[in-house]
């Protein structure tokens, strides 16, 4: 018998019929160890048709065993009785399960399709990277396992992963790679593309020398990792991506689908055995919190890091949801069997209101307070006990609470919840040149954003633990709340600019810093039971009116400058991912030249500086100075280019991509310049570059006076002012009084995408 300590690496079913387990051991090995883990499934209905399922079971070939069992289905006030079917070879379960059901289909299935990750994690507490105590026997058989921490710790011991970075010298879809750059931390090197047998017998030396645990590429998933399994495949030469050799490697293949009103495309995939791909490109939200908010996701929701990185942060919600009703011994349904409860209009009216927005008054504002609930959603569904389960009538919402037991959906958020505080304390408290800040705010992001999508599965139709009443009380308590704030600050002598789902814009004179602040904040969370946070006072903030009718404030686009220097932007160009990366750098320069300004009075003494910005700006586009790469606009095609009647820019350039073979689905974005003449675009993907002379020099001086309108406009200066004086006049920019705070706007209440402030 062998005692290892180490971490978690991967877990998956062996096609030999165990768990394969793969642990980094502190004695720095690798090692590949097996488990005995029998998986169970529950088949639910009429009494006859379960015994056809017994006998139809006792024939087949997969070594199983029967039993008549009762288990608790979160839906049912009584136990149900079910048909348990154990699978001893976990690898078998799946296709057993789906034949079942293609010949069962009147019956309802439990705990069918749970990954052996997640089933792991619910019966040992595994998750990925867990520190654990394994005992096994020479043949490298399980015959102990200890979880030494929790996924909860705020800061767990780092293992020591060893990583390796692939990727072509160039993107793919732009012009065709030459060269595999890889590195690691003792190698650098290039290897030509256009030698596949040198290519393939050094890429294969250096992965069985280096052995990675982690390969992190650049369109490895959708380009790399298949250009070289093909190219192996051809000169018969092995490639070791797998570190467990006798395991297939899984590819997924590209997808397009519809979610949040938006088209969404996610490119296919590349998984390994024994070892992770995580593809930079390809990965969900690796924008947002890089590796180490990968490993965290992986940590709290237990998906394997492969899938953590991949998959939306609705799976994690979901796979933390799973893992909650499989300790507390709920059936996990197969599909879901709940439908709404019966509403009349009127109560449809009543009820699903979505969240509360109140008007904000446009212009410019001084010495301006934001106040945001934390995690206003998620604290609502715990402090309130909101879940499915719990949710037993239409306007549960109206009704008063019910003493009974925490619900799933509250049990599964609370440790997330208050690691996320904890985490957000820290930050509150650690100097800016400290290290772990950064890991901190990667963390605390990725549990944002699992916490964002907790409240839009309370109402997803395909949810497992979903009801649209529980997601209609979560709103109404959220109005309550806001609107409690709301009358709390008007008490206290504050003028409410504006409110938003979960956060409130107050002023007051006086109220500038955040002790002055802080006397409210206790009155709301007196007064709501919430917890709130002072997110910062702005030494000036401007909200901005719709751009088709002035007098027509628009609830999330605005810009400020807090008390500190920083700047804090919602809806402008320069956070819209189809702006010219020129264009929104000149707008964010523009912004911080007048974030230089002491305060709202200051900032007329700022714009003779930013309207010499502007002019340098427009002197560099039309001296064509500007790199071409900058004034690329990205776009996302929302349909396929046959269904279009008038082409807008982005399927014009995907056709152009057309004619040469490059097929674009939709949600994938394309990539072009404005140019003169027809078609009035140049895919940027295109073989060819375009003629830099051919440049729609005026489009993008359009582009680029709207975007700096948007900024000059609170300062009293309209697009067609700032284009008149910066196309064809040299006198300075004028500077008109800002708006000063005067009534308040009108409430108004209207449904919000599911998403909208649940963080």
């Amino acid at each position: 018998m062998t005692e290892l300590l180490g971490w978690l690496l991967d877990v998956y079913a062996d096609p030999q019929g165990k768990l394969a387990l793969w642990l980094l051991g502190e004695d720095g090995g690798r090692h590949h160890l097996r488990q005995d883990f029998p998986v169970t499934f529950y088949a639910s209905g009429p009494t006859t048709r379960l015994r056809q399922l017994w006998k139809y079971l006792q024939e087949q070939e997969t070594a199983l065993e029967l039993q008549r069992s009762e288990r608790r289905d979160l839906f049912q006030p009584q136990p149900l009785t079910v048909l348990a079917v154990s699978v001893k070879q976990p690898a078998a379960q799946p296709r057993l399960f789906y034949q079942i059901a293609n010949d069962f289909p009147d019956l309802t299935f439990y705990d069918a399709d749970i990954p052996p990750a997640l089933r792991h994690a619910a019966q040992f507490g595994t998750f990925p990277l867990a520190h654990c105590k394994i005992e096994a026997d020479e043949r490298g058989n399980i015959q102990a396992l200890q979880v030494l921490d929790s996924p909860w710790e705020l800061d767990p011991e780092p293992p020591p992963l060893r990583i390796l970075a692939l990727q072509p010298d160039v993107d793919p879809a732009h012009a065709t790679p030459r060269y595999l750059e890889i590195g690691g931390k003792r190698i650098s090197c290039r290897l030509s593309l256009e030698r596949p047998r040198p290519l393939l017998a050094n890429l294969a030396a250096i992965l069985r020398q280096h052995d990675p645990d982690l390969l992190v590429t650049n369109w490895g998933d959708t380009w790399l990792l298949p250009k070289l399994l093909a190219l192996a495949q051809e000169w018969h030469i092995p490639l070791p991506l797998n570190r467990h050799a006798e395991m297939e490697i899984t590819q997924r293949p590209e997808r397009t689908y519809f979610s949040y009103g938006q088209i969404i495309y996610r490119g296919q995939q590349v998984y390994l055995a024994g070892r992770w791909h995580i593809d930079g490109c390809n990965a969900m939200m690796f924008h947002e919190y890089g590796m180490e908010g990968v490993y965290e996701l992986a940590r709290v929701t237990s998906l394997p890091v492969q899938s953590a990185a991949r998959l939306s942060p609705g799976s994690g919600i979901s796979a933390m949801q799973v893992i909650t009703a499989l300790r507390l011994g709920i059936l996990v349904p197969w599909r879901k069997q709940q439908a709404e409860f019966a509403k009349s209009a009127r109560d449809l009216i009543r009820l699903d209101q979505g969240g509360l927005v109140y008007q904000p008054i446009a212009g410019l504002h001084r010495d301006v307070a934001e106040i945001d609930f934390i995690s206003m959603y998620p604290s609502i569904m715990r402090r309130f006990n909101i879940s499915p389960e719990t949710v037993r009538t239409p306007d549960f919402a109206l009704r008063p609470l019910d003493e009974q037991p925490p619900g799933l959906i509250p049990l599964t958020l609370g440790p997330l919840l208050d690691k996320r505080l904890a985490f957000k304390m820290r930050l509150a408290t650690l100097p800016k040149w400290d290290p772990r800040r950064q890991q901190y705010k990667a963390r605390a992001t990725a549990h944002k954003w699992l916490l964002v999508t907790c409240f839009g599965y309370l109402g997803y139709k395909n949810a497992r633990f979903g009801r649209i009443e529980a997601h209609q009380a979560v709103t109404a308590y959220g109005r309550e709340a806001l609107l409690r704030a709301k009358e709390a600050a008007e008490d206290m002598g504050y003028t409410v600019l504006h409110m938003y789902v979960d956060g409130l814009w107050v002023c007051k004179d006086g109220a500038n810093t955040p002790a002055a602040v802080q006397p409210l904040l206790e009155e709301i969370i007196e007064r709501t039971g919430l917890p709130i946070a002072l997110d910062g006072i702005y030494r000036w903030v401007a909200f901005l009116p719709s751009r088709v009718d002035a007098r027509v404030p628009v609830a999330n686009r605005y810009f400020g400058c807090f008390q500190d220097g920083s700047l804090k932007c919602r809806g402008i160009e320069a956070r819209r991912g189809d702006t010219p990366p020129w264009i929104a750098r000149v707008q964010m320069d523009m912004l911080e030249i007048l974030a230089q300004a002491a305060d709202a009075d200051a900032l007329a003494a700022y714009l003779p500086e930013v309207n010499r910005l502007l002019r340098r700006a427009l002197a560099e586009l039309r001296s064509g100075k500007v790199p071409i790469p900058d004034l690329l606009v990205s776009q996302k095609l929302s349909r396929e280019l046959a269904e279009y009647r008038t082409p807008p820019p982005a399927a014009r350039a995907a056709a152009q991509l057309e004619a040469t073979g490059k097929h674009t689905r939709p949600g994938q974005r394309v990539r072009f310049i404005h140019t003169l003449g027809e078609p009035g675009v140049h895919a940027w993907d295109l073989p060819f570059l375009p003629d830099p002379r051919s440049l729609d020099v005026k489009r993008y001086q359009v582009l680029l006076l709207r975007a700096a309108a948007s900024i000059l406009q609170p300062l009293g200066i309209q697009e067609q002012a700032l284009s008149d004086k910066l196309l064809f006049s040299a006198r300075p920019l004028a500077f008109l009084a800002p708006h000063k705070p005067g009534g308040l706007a009108r409430v108004r209440v209207v449904q919000q995408p599911l998403l909208a402030g649940a963080g």
